[in-house]
């Protein structure tokens, strides 16, 4: 009888033990857009795809959309603080420039990518994990995954502008990052910072007369109903990456790592496939909701009004970003 017994409950442990590695991981994914109609929405929706479907269900990607979570900014002073507001988040690629990141801040400056190649060029390329690991190499705990872009960036505004004459002495805003503040106040502007979550409000309001986004976020976000005019200057290609905590990561075995790599790969070829798409709807969306759009068809002065910001920050890089520049 204590023989069955030692028996029964040893099966019980195993069964318990069983249960417990039978037990899905669920990771936490932010995004401050929403997912419906966004490209980045279209990336997030593909990684958790693939990633519950290598896994079989052993990872559970549990995406919080719309900006729930805070800001990009919040997300990360949360992440680098020592917090777990969550595991994987999505953010511009050149977000971690304020955290000491100089190679991430390559991609931020203004003309660089002549076109949406030209970026794919460089996401394919080894160049390409350096930067995604470059957090990890200065001591950050968080690493990147993989490359995305949204389109180009462009400027959009209360009242109408048709030119860079016009952008004198605007209120434009911006996030905390010095070549984004730095292009803008060279473009004639008064950088102004706000968070993304507060940026409707502050249109609405007219704490600000101006922003930027890729135009898919722009419409998503609804900012056409507070900024209804368009200038397409393409400042800024809106690269971007999916990001994921020491954390996270350390608890996931190397099969479970790689199911996570997996998952990212597929959201970046989404991503590669979503841009023109919905580009073109979005385009057409905002002609049938009367916002004016002006293409800017000369670049070159707005190239050369943002020298300074361009050479105060690739110099300490100038050979790396030389690289970047000849991959288009």
């Amino acid at each position: 009888m204590k023989k069955l017994l030692g028996l029964v409950l040893v099966l019980a442990m195993v069964l318990s033990c069983a249960s417990a590695l039978a037990e899905p991981i669920t990771l936490t994914y932010a995004e401050v857009n929403p997912l419906d109609g966004t490209i980045v929405g279209e990336m997030a929706k593909a990684f958790k795809a693939k990633v519950e479907e290598v896994s079989g269900g052993q990872i559970i990607i549990d995406i919080q959309a719309g900006g729930v979570l805070g800001s990009e900014d919040q997300i990360l002073d949360n992440l680098l603080g020592g917090g777990n507001i969550t595991d994987i988040s999505r953010i511009s690629a050149f977000a971690l420039t304020q955290y000491g990141c100089d190679k991430a801040k390559l991609l931020s400056i203004p003309y660089t990518f002549v076109n949406e190649e030209h970026f794919w060029n460089f996401a394919a390329s080894d160049l390409a994990q350096d930067f995604l690991l470059e957090p990890q190499e200065i001591g950050l705990p968080l690493r990147g995954l993989c490359y995305g872009e949204e389109g180009f960036r462009h400027f959009f505004f209360k009242n109408e502008v048709n030119g860079l004459e016009d952008l004198k002495g605007l209120k434009i805003r911006v996030s905390s990052d010095p070549v984004m503040t730095g292009m803008v106040s060279n473009l004639g502007a008064a950088a102004t910072t706000v968070a993304f979550t507060e940026l409707y409000s502050a249109l609405n309001t007219g704490v600000v007369d101006g922003a930027e986004q890729p135009i898919a976020n722009y419409k998503s976000n609804a900012f056409n109903e507070v900024a209804p005019n368009v200038l397409l200057d393409g400042h800024t290609l809106g690269a971007l990456q999916i990001i994921i905590t020491d954390n996270a990561w350390n608890k996931l075995s190397e099969e479970q790592q790689g199911w996570i790599m997996e998952g990212a790969k597929a959201a970046s070829q989404v991503c590669r496939e979503s841009v023109a798409k919905i580009e073109a709807s979005t385009y057409e969306a905002l002609a049938a909701a009367g916002v004016k759009v002006v293409e800017v068809e000369d670049k070159a002065p707005w190239v050369e009004a943002c020298q300074e910001t361009i050479k105060a920050n690739t110099a300490a890089l100038a050979d790396l970003y030389q690289k970047l520049v000849d991959m288009q």
